[in-house]
């Protein structure tokens, strides 16, 4: 739908969403965005003018559907897919892609490290109906042959250029991790545990130079406009385990990053701000209200967090707790964490397995915050459970496929579907049917003690 917008605008001197927002313009994206978040256009076009919210959605990714992150629309989840060098087939991403797109990702960030990387992501964007971002650090380092000390600045905003051509609509950037930050992170129990980060960290220790993102930032800012392509400030001190939250060097960093998104917003470029990692639950709070203070109340991309080390196999589950907690406290959009986390890359089961309980928390924080419509589902949901409507249960689902085969394990046949009953009650101990009952018996009786 968008081919015949981006081509109306192609004479403007800045392509992104921010530049047309500050001078009053509501553009069709910010339109269709209103439409389907039952918000006005004026409010949308404000909260983008403002910083608040961003559309990530590069001109050359003209198959995209418009979607926006920020608090004043509904919580939003991003799910991460990628190869490695151990396993890198293209198809096996597009897979990843469709899988979560089919069960509610609003983004989609391609953190391929292996294999041929134009091919991979020229494949994913192609399939794509939502935003793509990536860690262009990872092209990076494989363009100079993985040895990051080969790293140069040219090299790298070629890297970005390429990246942005190809239609990726934001990128995630570790500019704030600055040489000064070193010290403090020595005295970490886990030191840095973002790829990028640590990566930056080489480099800038083996030649005693500063971060080079940060110092060609202004140059990053010049593709983005060009392009719209949005910056997910990343956080390369993020703690890597509860012992390191909240500590000296992951607020050190959060500053420079807030002072970084106020030069982006100068020059036209959206931003979001990346956030931890693993933190416990009494501290969820005020590392969102920090954030807010240090970063103009950018948006805020958070990890989880995970609430707790020791949940191997079942960090979907101790991250969601906290991303839920995140999101009710002002957290724009969450980055889905799958059962493998630390153990390994997810393939497509364990992607479906991290979105749906994304999925869940980010929902359950919209009810909370009262985004409007949030609990129209819900409400839903609860009619066609009393009313022994199997098939509109299955299809007011976040997963109805998986409540459709919990339901058939015991209950294959069709005529189930019609049944006053499931497995677990049976016909006799259905409290709903009894329920009921009681009421068509005794209805008199109710009305009596209502009047009374």
């Amino acid at each position: 739908m968008r081919t015949q917008w981006i081509q109306e605008r192609q004479n403007d001197p800045i392509k992104t969403q921010l530049y047309y927002a500050k001078r009053g313009i509501i553009t069709q994206e910010m339109r269709y965005i209103a439409n389907i978040e039952h918000i006005e256009p004026e409010l949308v076009r404000k909260e983008v003018a403002k910083g608040r919210l961003i559309i990530p959605a590069n001109i050359n990714h003209t198959n995209l559907v418009p979607m926006g992150i920020g608090v004043a629309l509904r919580t939003k989840i991003n799910s991460n897919i990628g190869s490695s060098q151990i396993c890198n087939s293209a198809d096996e991403e597009v897979e990843k892609l469709k899988v979560s797109i089919k069960y509610g990702a609003d983004t989609v960030m391609d953190l391929s490290t292996g294999g041929d990387l134009d091919k991979i992501r020229t494949a994913i964007i192609g399939a794509s109906s939502v935003p793509i971002g990536t860690v262009p650090m990872y092209q990076i380092l494989h363009d100079v042959q993985n040895d990051v000390l080969k790293l140069d600045i040219p090299t790298m905003l070629a890297t970005l250029e390429k990246q942005a051509q190809q239609g990726v609509s934001y990128f995630t950037i570790h500019c704030g991790f600055l040489l000064a930050h070193m010290p403090a992170v020595s005295k970490r129990k886990m030191g840095v545990v973002s790829r990028g980060g640590s990566l930056m960290a080489s480099y800038m220790l083996h030649y005693h130079r500063e971060n080079p993102f940060y110092e060609a930032f202004d140059e990053i800012l010049k593709i983005c406009q060009k392009y719209d392509v949005s910056l997910s400030l990343g956080d390369s001190l993020r703690p890597g385990c509860l012992a390191d939250a909240s500590d000296e060097a992951q607020f050190a960093e959060l500053k420079v990053l807030g002072d970084l998104a106020k030069r982006a917003y100068k020059a036209d470029v959206q931003v979001m701000i990346e956030g931890p990692g693993h933190v416990p639950l009494n501290q969820i709070e005020r590392n969102v209200k920090l954030q807010k203070e240090y970063c103009s109340e950018a948006p805020f991309y958070v990890l989880g967090p995970l609430v707790t080390d020791i949940a191997a196999g079942y960090d979907h589950i101790a991250s969601a707790i906290g991303a839920c907690v995140a999101a009710w406290k002002g957290v724009a959009m969450l980055c889905y964490v799958t059962p493998k986390e630390h153990l390994g890359l997810p393939n497509a089961k364990d992607v479906r397995e991290g979105i749906l309980a994304y999925k869940i928390a980010a929902h359950a924080a919209d009810i909370a915050r009262g985004r409007i419509k949030a609990r129209e589902r819900d409400d839903a949901m609860s009619d066609a459970r009393y009313a022994f409507n199997w098939n509109r249960q299955f299809e007011l689902a976040l997963d109805p496929d998986r409540a459709r085969e919990y339901h058939d394990e015991a209950l294959p046949q069709e005529v189930f579907k019609e049944a006053e009953f499931c497995s677990m009650c049976g016909p006799k101990f259905c409290s709903y049917k009894i329920t009921q009952d009681i009421f068509k018996q005794y209805g008199d009786k109710v009305k009596e003690l209502e009047q009374a």
